[in-house]
């Protein structure tokens, strides 16, 4: 089985920064894509940023100039840099990875569990 753990989640004042951290586990073949996601408060789940295995990088409006996604292969880690935090970034922040496993044809989504970004005013 695939497991996303999320790690970097918590309380920082606006115009603060946050690292967050998110590690896949299995019998991993590829990671075609990973994410990051995020439901703010009484709003839907939206895309934060996702990378391809080949490294193309794709941004929200909302997160652009200010927001960092980058991975390691090696260790099937993505991280979110986030820096410039605005209130509106509070969000319970999951990771997403479409993940093909071994001796499996094709890949599947995997979310984590998510976890807490809290930007105070």
């Amino acid at each position: 089985q695939v497991q996303l753990v999320e790690s970097g989640g918590g309380l920082v004042q606006a115009g603060g920064s946050l690292r967050l951290s998110c590690v896949a586990s299995g019998s991993i073949f590829r990671i075609n894509v990973m994410g990051w996601y995020r439901q703010c408060p009484g709003k839907q789940r939206e895309l934060v940023a996702t990378i391809t295995d080949g490294g193309s990088i794709n941004y929200a409006d909302a997160v652009k100039g200010r927001f960092a996604i980058s991975r390691d292969s090696a260790k099937n880690t993505v991280y979110l840099q986030m820096n410039s935090l605005k209130p509106e970034d509070t969000a319970v922040y999951y990771c997403n990875a479409n993940i093909k496993l071994v001796d499996m044809y094709y890949g599947m989504d995997y979310w984590g569990k998510g976890t807490l970004v809290t930007v105070s005013s």
